[in-house]
């Protein structure tokens, strides 16, 4: 299972860092997380995602140079972190495991087999 947490209201330009915990018997450095978002009336996009082994990573365009992902892979948790947040980063953010042992990670919806709930982040300016 996987839980995401750490969104909140914020103003426009501020930081947030979200969390993604899993839990399970299975071993958390066994999948890719990604991490993916859905505004109000859009589809669900990609926002990034970390391999494994924390080696590979890849941003959306939309949010390089001002994010990062990263991994505890002893914790068992992912991390995105945003900073200079903006009105158009409102969404609803899911993490997601890929169980493929790729060294670059997936930016495709279809790859991951499971999500979490989603947690709220609301950007206003």
């Amino acid at each position: 299972q996987l839980a995401e947490s750490g969104g909140g209201s914020v103003q426009t330009g501020a930081s947030l860092r979200l969390s993604c915990a899993a839990s399970g018997r299975r071993a958390f450095s066994s999948f890719a997380i990604g991490w993916f978002r859905q505004a109000p009336g859009k589809e669900r996009e990609f926002v990034a995602a970390i391999s494994w082994s924390g080696g590979g990573t890849r941003l959306a365009d939309s949010v390089k140079g001002r994010s990062n992902i990263s991994r505890d892979n002893a914790k068992k948790f992912a991390y995105l972190e945003m900073f200079g947040l903006k009105p158009e980063d409102t969404a609803v953010y899911y993490c997601a495991a890929d169980y493929r042992l790729n060294q670059i990670p997936s930016t495709s919806q279809s790859d991951y087999e499971y999500w979490g709930l989603g947690t709220q982040v609301t950007v206003s300016s």
